[in-house]
């Protein structure tokens, strides 16, 4: 059952959007003969977090990478229905896949700094994008968004050490910080705290809070502790459907779907 209401009652303070940020419509995704994803529909507010939740293998994380067109890159796969970012269809041939995703930034599992120093890794997508009209613009643009990913107080004295000489959950919020430089709309992070320990997670997890006053977050996580303790909407999925959308506290306390509340409760997954 698809429970698509908008998560904005009256302990927000965010007024209610007339238009999702990203909706879905009718997607389906398959791999060569692989139907991996089938007809799922879902509308993505702005300034909320998004949790997609699910068992391994079902779909989550092929779907968050219909979002910015990441799936463009594997051959044998094809993506039909619709996609629209403010209402504009994000697979139509005019739309730049690299415009894109500047607008509709992506932190993957694994950090993956560039092999480049601190300042260049964050500077790299407003540069290739021409957003600095000079090197005092850039530098701004750096400072910002490493303080907006909570890091310039840690290296704003190494900033040309190399990005890879952090440690992981340094080169994690690294790697949010080179996403949030060119302004994007909606972050899209993909198990951004697997690889991290509990100290790191818990500093990327107050990121997340933080980030959605300025962007619409979406993000996959096999951590039920962690959707429920930073999302706003949550939408659980199982061998490539959605089967439950709704706001977070409905999803974990009464589930409409009985596979909801057997993977919730550990039954299944």
């Amino acid at each position: 059952m698809l429970d698509a209401t908008h998560p904005n009652g009256p302990q927000t303070e965010t007024p209610v959007s007339t238009q999702s940020k990203l909706s879905a419509k009718d997607v389906n995704v398959h791999y060569g003969d692989t139907h991996a994803i089938k007809d799922v529909n879902v509308e993505i507010d702005d300034k909320t977090v998004t949790a997609f939740i699910g068992p391994s293998g079902c779909g989550k994380s092929t779907f968050l990478r219909c979002l910015n067109r990441m799936n463009d890159t594997i051959d044998i796969c094809r993506v039909t229905g619709l996609i629209t970012l403010d209402g504009e269809d994000i697979y139509n041939p005019k739309v730049d896949p690299v415009q894109l995703r500047a607008k509709v930034g992506m932190v993957f599992q694994k950090p993956n700094p560039f092999p480049k120093s601190i300042f260049d890794n964050v500077a790299y997508g407003p540069r290739i994008h021409g957003m600095a009209a000079d090197k005092a613009a850039l530098e701004q643009i750096v400072e910002t968004a490493l303080k907006r990913a909570a890091l310039w107080g840690e290296v704003k004295d190494r900033l040309h050490a190399p990005g890879t000489g952090l440690s992981g959950g340094q080169q994690q919020r690294l790697c949010i910080a080179r996403a949030v430089a060119t302004e994007p709309e909606v972050l899209l992070m993909d198990e951004p705290c697997s690889a991290l320990d509990p100290i790191a997670t818990a500093q990327v997890e107050e990121l997340i809070d933080e980030l959605r006053q300025n962007f619409s977050v979406v993000i996959v996580t096999h951590s039920m502790q962690q959707a429920a303790r930073v999302s706003q909407k949550t939408a659980f999925f199982h061998l490539g459907n959605l089967v439950e959308f709704g706001e977070t506290s409905q999803i974990f306390t009464n589930p409409h779907d009985a596979r909801t509340e057997s993977y919730i409760t550990g039954r299944i997954g």
